[in-house]
């Protein structure tokens, strides 16, 4: 708990006549503008923390799923501190999750003219092209993204999967595949990638492999029916 250092000259007199009776004798022969200085010093770190224990941090929100408020805290940390690469980051990320893929374009391209080769800018860009239907400048950035990314990175897993998807509109199957298996070896856990995963193998004709897909699917969510009407397809094409 801070003490509330928002106190008149006179309590602060008072004070410490009370608890410091020397000090009485010491601020006799002080200068008052010091005083004041002084008094004017820790209102001000007063403020300052209260402002600090209050603040909102953005990617808390982002991570709590409040996007707009997320989004809100970042604009206002942009107006202080225009050059603030972190605030356009958690921006962009708290866009693209609100469905503001435009604005978050926008925001991502800014933000990339202050630091050209951050990789969480490219790689949502990316994601924000995806969506907007740009889908050659979105592989052009997830191929960056991949090209440069530690495998440690967060998102590593989500540019396979976005490539996978694009490969898959432009019927290129085989690329798909492997853009897809890349997906799930960093993120195994999803059963929707493991779909398009069996979906792109089975166009491809690899139906051996699209069946274990399908399978691996059902295993993590057997409720699932595009995975179920999958498997089916291929265990028919290995008949």
């Amino acid at each position: 708990m801070f003490y509330d250092y928002r106190i008149s000259f006179f309590e602060f007199w008072k004070y410490c006549n009370k608890k410091y009776k020397k000090c009485v004798f010491v601020l006799i022969g002080v200068n008052m503008k010091k005083i004041v200085l002084f008094l004017v010093i820790l209102l001000s770190c007063s403020n300052m923390f209260s402002q600090t224990s209050t603040k909102q941090d953005a990617l808390v929100l982002y991570n709590n799923g409040k996007y707009r408020e997320a989004i809100k805290v970042c604009e206002e940390e942009l107006v202080v501190t225009p050059n603030n690469v972190e605030s356009y980051v958690v921006m962009c990320w708290a866009l693209v999750k609100n469905r503001q893929y435009a604005e978050a374009e926008q925001r991502a391209m800014e933000g990339l003219k202050l630091s050209p080769y951050d990789l969480r800018l490219i790689e949502i860009l990316g994601e924000a092209k995806y969506y907007l239907g740009k889908n050659t400048g979105a592989m052009e950035q997830f191929q960056k993204y991949v090209a440069s990314a530690p495998e440690s990175s967060a998102r590593v897993g989500s540019a396979y999967y976005f490539m996978g998807e694009i490969f898959i509109k432009q019927a290129r199957f085989q690329h798909a595949d492997i853009a897809l298996s890349a997906a799930v070896k960093k993120e195994p856990s999803i059963d929707s990638w493991w779909i398009r995963l069996g979906y792109a193998r089975e166009k491809a004709g690899n139906y051996l492999e699209s069946f274990n897909a399908y399978e691996e699917a059902l295993r993590l969510n057997p409720s699932s029916i595009d995975a179920a009407r999958g498997r089916e397809r291929a265990s028919a094409e290995l008949q």
